[in-house]
């Protein structure tokens, strides 16, 4: 399914929906960050998703993160809450989502790299190269929030 970011957009449409969603900053050993290539919106992103009935936001990140990645990885910090109403998706289905994701922090486990049906490319990029890719500026400020190692989550 297709979606629109818009950010402070007096033009957007309005929100008809809010979800918690969930992100993973995951780190390997050589401090590359594990990113995906969203086939949503094209552009690179952490990898994560919205909270189903049932789990906590810990469980989505690890599931979630699996899910789109191929890792298996364990929440080991929070980075911060993202809740911008003026930071809203509008999918082609008519859903139009205001902003709620929560970040965290997280160390790989296991598991190997693969794609899904939301990521169309995995994989471990230098906080160096981050300026190279297509990244949301709203998902932007979580990696460098995320690498940051803030002694403070970010509320905002």
């Amino acid at each position: 399914m297709a979606r629109i970011d818009y950010v402070n957009d007096p033009n957007a449409p309005k929100a008809n929906s809010i979800v918690p969603s969930v992100v993973a900053v995951a780190v390997n050993e050589a401090g590359e960050v594990l990113l995906i290539h969203k086939t949503d919106n094209d552009l690179w992103a952490l990898p994560g998703g919205g909270v189903e009935v049932g789990e906590s936001v810990a469980d989505a990140a690890v599931r979630e993160t699996k899910e789109e990645t191929g890792f298996d990885v364990e929440v080991t910090g929070l980075v911060g809450l993202y809740t911008n109403p003026g930071h809203v998706m509008a999918y082609d289905d008519g859903e139009v989502r205001q902003q709620f994701s929560i970040c965290f922090t997280a160390r790989i486990v296991g598991g190997e790299p693969r794609t899904s049906s939301e990521s169309k490319e995995v994989a471990f990029i230098a906080p160096e190269r981050l300026s190279e890719l297509s990244i949301h500026p709203s998902m932007r400020m979580r990696i460098e929030h995320g690498l940051a190692n803030r002694s403070q989550p970010y509320i905002g």
